[in-house]
């Protein structure tokens, strides 16, 4: 897909990240729509290259994500996991039948030389995605979260799935940030953009890796689109996953200020809840316009509508 002037860039990881990027893709119209993905939970599992993130977002607008858990596929089976289990395979990290077709596909590729960007690209087109929509890795090169906590250096994986995120975070690097580089099409993708959004994702684990690499920082700097974040955190909680202890225990503020206030070197708007209004005016204060909006998606229809209500809100702050 070639990218167009005035199309929308998303930056997503995690199933709140995925949702709203699912409300963007329906309400795209005929703009031109990437979403780019964290890629620094990638991890290696039953010889596998998995890829949570990619997989979550891909899921979603390919319309087969399991509702109930937001990642996975809906329906699948595990009856390969079983049976790992039963020969002594780790089954701490739980996937479908279908879910490691995936995987062993987008293995397989790799090895056969593909980046992991053309594999993406791939796995859209198969899954039904619009060729308008481009689901795109933050990066082809190797990034590895890892958490420090009180027992020790854990991986990304380690730490949120088999531990269930119950450790207390010390500090957070990314192995690899250094050697690694925002990928041409992401980069291409903000430099067209009319709108930047940053998903209700995890700011440290999930939006953080984006950021984090080489080139982005200058993509930003450069693009002449509003860049407008929605926080993940509501009434000084995180919806889902450890986003609010992480803010706490690394000397955040946990509340959408705290977000803004991570954000506030590029950020133009910031969109929070309703639950969250007094905070309005301390983080317009912090140089940004603010809208304050139900952001809680519990449904198809409140992706959508909260996806109109921030491109209108970055159009608005365009003109």
């Amino acid at each position: 897909m070639e990218i167009k002037s005035g199309s929308v860039v998303a930056m997503a990881g995690g199933v709140g990240g995925a949702k709203l990027a699912h409300g963007l893709y329906a309400q795209a119209n005929d703009r031109d729509l990437t979403v780019i993905v964290n890629t620094a939970d990638d991890f290696e599992l039953h010889g596998l290259h998995i890829s949570p993130d990619l997989d979550t977002v891909l899921y979603t607008l390919a319309g087969v994500a399991n509702p109930e858990t937001g990642w996975g596929i809906a329906g699948d089976t595990f009856a390969t996991m079983s049976a790992l289990a039963r020969l002594g395979g780790a089954d701490w990290f739980r996937l479908g039948d279908q879910d490691f077709a995936t995987h062993i596909r987008r293995t397989q590729r790799l090895r056969e030389g593909a980046t992991l960007g053309e594999v993406t690209a791939e796995f859209s087109r198969a899954l039904g995605v619009l060729d308008t929509t481009a689901i795109v890795p933050m990066t082809d090169d190797p990034v590895a979260t890892l958490v420090e906590t009180d027992d020790g250096l854990l991986d990304f994986q380690s730490y949120f799935v088999r531990r269930q995120h119950a450790d207390r975070v010390l500090s957070v690097r990314f192995s690899g940030i250094e050697a690694a580089t925002l990928a041409p099409r992401a980069k291409q993708a903000l430099t067209a953009a009319s709108v930047i959004v940053l998903c209700p994702s995890n700011p440290i684990v999930s939006i953080g890796p984006i950021l984090a690499l080489s080139g982005t920082t200058d993509a930003l700097s450069s693009a002449n689109a509003p860049i407008v974040a929605v926080s993940p955190i509501i009434g000084g909680q995180a919806l889902k996953g450890p986003a609010d202890h992480m803010l706490a225990s690394l000397g955040h503020h946990v509340s959408a200020l705290g977000v803004a206030t991570i954000y506030r070197h590029f950020l133009s708007g910031m969109v929070i809840d309703d639950a969250d209004a007094h905070l309005a005016r301390p983080i317009g204060r912090l140089g940004m316009s603010v809208l304050v909006t139900d952001t809680i998606m519990r449904s198809e229809l409140d992706r959508r509508r909260l996806a109109t209500e921030v491109l209108e809100f970055a159009g608005a702050l365009r003109r």
